[in-house]
C-alpha cells in the first residue's frame, strides 16, 4: 500500500519536472526574452529544481 502511494507521488513529480523542463526549453529557444520571461524562466527553474530534489529525496525512502 506504502509503495504505490509512494508510485502515484514519484509519477506526479515527475511529470510536473518533465512540464516545467519543456516550459523552460520553449522560452529558451526565443531569440529574446522580456523582463517578464526572463523572471518566469528563473522561476520555472526553481520550481524544476525543487521538483528534483522531491523526487531524489521520495526515491531514497525506497
Amino acid at each position: 500500500m506504502k509503495e504505490a502511494l509512494i508510485d502515484d507521488r514519484l509519477s506526479v513529480l515527475e511529470a510536473r519536472h518533465r512540464a516545467l523542463h519543456d516550459a523552460v526549453s520553449r522560452l529558451e529557444r526565443r531569440a529574446f526574452l522580456t523582463p517578464e520571461e526572463q523572471r518566469e524562466i528563473t522561476d520555472l527553474k526553481k520550481r524544476k529544481l525543487l521538483a528534483k530534489d522531491q523526487l531524489f529525496a521520495l526515491r531514497r525512502t525506497l
